[in-house]
């Protein structure tokens, strides 16, 4: 997937879900654990140095994996590249707890299978399609039976 590099950078400029210097290492053989700032905007997980300002990279938290390795680490893996995961290790377990929660109401695909649970639970409780007031209840997007499944331990 591309991106625009100003783009990227101005939204890791922007107000985090959840900011901290965890440890992290990247998936390349030999990689070891770095003190790194790691910041959750909206769907993006970014990492800086800690004396810098830009980023030194991006994950997209999409059709990812995130799981906890032990109690203080967890790890994130994207689904088209198993073998490529992300270690990141916290000062405690709640702060690992808090980060993968965190991360993982943070995709778009827990977004949507929201939106379509309530939306269902809404209908059902009043009759009513609360999506049909913005003219897009027929949108493939928000209906149920498209889009993955996704279970806990996916994103």
């Amino acid at each position: 997937m591309r991106f625009n590099e100003k783009e990227l950078i101005s939204l890791s400029r922007q107000p985090s879900e959840r900011a901290a210097e965890l440890g992290m290492r990247g998936p390349k053989k030999g990689d070891v654990v770095k003190k790194r700032l790691v910041k959750l905007v909206v769907n993006f997980l970014f990492y800086f140095r800690t004396d810098e300002e830009e980023p030194q990279g991006a994950l997209l938290l999409e059709q990812c994996r995130v799981e906890r390795e032990d109690s203080q680490a967890f790890s994130i893996t994207f689904l088209d590249e198993a073998e490529r995961k992300y270690l990141f290790e916290c000062d405690s377990q709640e702060q690992c707890q808090e980060w993968i929660d965190s991360i993982i109401k943070a995709s778009y695909e827990f977004m949507r299978k929201n939106l379509i649970f309530y939306r269902t639970e809404i209908h059902r409780l009043t009759g009513k399609d609360p999506l049909e007031q913005y003219g897009i209840e027929d949108e493939t997007r928000f209906q149920v039976t498209s889009g993955l499944q996704l279970m806990p331990k996916d994103i």
